[in-house]
């Protein structure tokens, strides 16, 4: 202690000894660059003595007055409130309106009337086939048809005032209602010439060009027709979730390639466990107003399986383990007025974690401080300080 009181002594000693009689004023004022060159090194020669005393007296202020040395700790406040976990998952964006335009008859493409990116209406005209002759075949079965028809009318009249045999009223009758058949089918055959679209929606292919020789199966695709509003993700959620997800529950749906997400939720979920990997489906609609989401899109999908309404979240760097496997934190009590405390080391049980952060179900309450920075340094029944 003498020791220690005697070197502070001798390091005042020397501050007090040092300079001249001149002031720095006076020095700048005689402009000499030498001599303020050498004031300056004379006062940083005395700041570097000043704060060598300044650490001398907290030493010697610590040891006269018996002062701890505790460890520094930062706390977090325990808080209620929502929590909700999400499972993971990944799918591809689909449309249930995506189909290849088939011909329903042969012939050759006589007229393409739409072109790549042009957006169509339900039952609009794509394209037209030759129909070989068909519609002077039509119009003859017309003329027939309408004979037909004046014969039977006559024949009724007359059959009503009980003039001519039933013979000749039926026969009238059957061959009017014959023709009227030829004339539908021939006008539904003849209705296939024209391609037309099945929905809303956009050429996104043309694939066969005007003049080639088309027929009804595979291979004679004549358009891909997309519809970009009603798109959906599918994703395969593992059995274990079977009860945590269902339909109307959130999904958040992230496009890494187009660096957008979206809130949706569940809209239907599937009635079968695939049993090749024990998983089922759930579908979830995505929002396309901009029309940037197209099929086959990959996306990042969050379902919401589990929420709490009132839970306490911690971060899972605080919690530390004992021999027994329990898991626990320390918990600092009310502080005094110079921010001292004591830690209690508390178990505690832990639920779901969600990035950084862990659900704990018991073992904390609401308003519990709780050591966050300096608790793998302190220890149960240690008194420590907090710092704000």
């Amino acid at each position: 202690m003498k020791k220690i009181i005697a070197l502070f002594i001798t390091s005042v000693g020397l501050v007090s000894c040092g300079g001249g009689d001149q002031t720095v004023d006076e020095i700048i004022a005689q402009g000499d660059l030498e001599a303020i060159r050498a004031k300056k090194t004379e006062i940083t020669s005395q700041q570097k003595l000043i704060e060598s005393q300044i650490k001398t007296l907290d030493s010697v202020i610590g040891i006269l007055g018996n002062e701890e040395k505790l460890p520094l700790v930062n706390t977090l406040t325990a808080k209620n409130e929502v929590f909700n976990h999400y499972l993971e998952l990944q799918g591809d964006v689909s449309t249930k309106q995506n189909v290849l335009i088939y011909p329903e008859m042969s012939g050759t493409l006589q007229k393409v009337y739409v072109q790549e990116g042009d957006r169509v209406s339900k039952g609009q005209l794509l394209a037209t086939i030759d129909d070989g002759g068909m519609s002077n075949q039509l119009n003859q079965l017309k003329a027939q048809a309408e004979l037909a028809k004046t014969t039977f009318e006559r024949q009724e009249r007359l059959w009503e005032q009980n003039i001519g045999s039933e013979i000749q009223y039926l026969q009238a009758k059957t061959n009017y209602e014959a023709a009227e058949n030829m004339v539908s089918q021939t006008q539904s055959q003849l209705g296939k010439s024209s391609i037309r679209a099945p929905f809303s929606g956009i050429i996104d292919n043309v694939i066969k060009d005007q003049g080639t020789v088309v027929s009804p199966g595979p291979g004679s695709e004549v358009f891909r027709l997309v519809n970009l509003s009603d798109m959906y993700i599918e994703v395969e959620v593992p059995e274990t979730y079977l009860g945590a997800v269902s339909k109307g529950k959130e999904a958040l749906v992230y496009f890494p390639v187009l660096g957008d997400s979206v809130i949706a939720k569940i809209r239907e979920t599937g009635n079968f466990i695939n049993p090749a990997n024990r998983s089922f489906k759930a579908e979830i609609p995505v929002a396309n107003k901009e029309g940037k989401i197209k099929p086959n899109l990959t996306a990042k999908v969050s379902l919401n399986d589990y929420t709490s309404e009132n839970a306490i979240l911690i971060p899972t760097s605080i919690i530390s383990e004992n021999a027994e496997g329990e898991q626990y934190v320390f918990v600092a009590e009310k502080p005094n007025e110079n921010g001292e405390s004591i830690v209690k080391r508390t178990i505690i049980e832990t639920g779901k974690t969600q990035g950084a952060n862990i659900e704990v179900l018991s073992g904390l309450d609401n308003g519990d401080e709780i050591v966050k920075e300096g608790a793998r340094s302190v220890k149960d029944g240690q008194k420590v300080k907090i710092q704000k």
